[in-house]
């Protein structure tokens, strides 16, 4: 099969053929019909993931079409339309026995644990466990980009956010977790506010559903100017980026008893943060991390795609090919173009 690999951090990616996969016992093997490109998989490109072996390849927001299976599924199939969640859970160990499977203690990431979707074909295991069958609705470029940025987004606004009609939801960086956010929060019934420096982005999120938008390079105080617009603090705020500044001035911008929501990865080097502990005692927040979503809670992110509540198909910036992939892979700590990038031809 052609894929796109690397053989060193920060080294260029290139086209090979290289073997294809076959399942394990429990496994399947699926024929990519689309990979989102994610800032993630920039992380590891970088080597800011300790699970990436080299040689490695990338890309974890797959959908496609199973095209074998291994002696132990029972659930799936050969032809059965498909997506998966870039954290799949063993189904065996006490978080995944209590319905956590994002935080499974053996799990297994395509694209970081084990080689990605950037190719034409994926192995994944644990599939009747982790495969989440796709309604006949959604289309392999959409449900690409549900995998990481759009799920993680939706667990983080609804579920770790708890999020409910009215409250005010800011949501730091415009890229594909962001707007994600924006547009999940929207669909809750939350008002949002949208924070970036750059204003074709801003004007993205906009057209996505933010009530305001604001530029971090035109104020002074950026949190005095989201608790102006809030009318004293935004109920739930959320790093869609992964930034020390950010993490600060997100927890900063609360109103009593709010909730910090950490999606945003930091680069290496910037984990250990400052946190203004001081507003976290006398305001009572809360400092929530958000990893990924479990593939048993991706029918009720489903059903309000369906109902038109949430249309991530708006979040689509373009589609390219695998050679054009690996291109915006290499750049995308530049933050240039608007949306999410999804390779469509492999």
């Amino acid at each position: 099969m052609r894929a796109a690999i690397y053989k060193q951090f920060k080294q260029p990616l290139n086209i090979e053929i290289v073997p294809d996969p076959t399942p394990t016992d429990d496994g399947v093997v699926v024929a990519v019909k689309a990979c989102g490109i994610c800032r993630s998989d920039w992380h590891g490109w970088m080597g800011n993931d300790p699970d990436i072996k080299l040689p490695h390849v990338p890309g974890h927001e797959l959908a496609g079409v199973i095209e074998g299976v291994g002696s132990n599924v029972r659930n799936f199939r050969p032809g059965d339309r498909i997506t998966v969640p870039f954290v799949c859970g063993c189904g065996a160990c006490a978080e995944c026995l209590s319905g956590n499977q994002q935080v499974c203690d053996r799990q297994f990431q395509p694209g970081f644990t084990a080689w990605g979707a950037f190719a034409e074909y994926v192995a994944i295991d644990y599939a009747d466990t982790n495969l989440v069958r796709l309604p006949a609705e959604i289309d392999f470029v959409t449900a690409s980009s549900l995998g990481c940025r759009f799920a993680t987004s939706f667990r983080a606004v609804k579920e770790q956010g708890q999020v409910r009609p009215g409250q005010w939801v800011a949501v730091w960086g415009c890229g594909g977790v962001g707007l994600s956010a924006i547009m999940i929060a929207k669909g809750l019934g939350a008002r949002v506010i949208a924070i970036d420096v750059a204003d074709d982005k801003l004007e993205f999120a906009r057209a996505v559903g933010s009530d305001a938008v604001i530029n971090s390079n035109d104020h002074a105080s950026v949190v005095g100017a989201v608790k102006d617009h809030t009318g004293g603090g935004a109920h739930v705020s959320i790093d869609a980026l992964g930034n020390p500044q950010v993490v600060f001035d997100s927890i900063s911008c609360l109103r009593k008893r709010g909730k910090h929501i950490q999606v945003g990865i930091m680069e290496a080097g910037l984990h250990r943060t400052a946190v203004p502990i001081e507003l976290v005692i006398a305001r009572e927040l809360e400092i929530i991390g958000s990893h990924g979503m479990q593939a048993h809670r991706y029918p009720e992110m489903f059903d309000m795609i369906k109902d038109g509540r949430l249309a991530p198909g708006k979040l689509i910036g373009k589609t390219v090919s695998l050679e054009e992939g690996i291109v915006e892979l290499t750049n995308m700590n530049s933050f240039s173009g608007v949306g999410v990038t999804v390779i469509t031809e492999f």
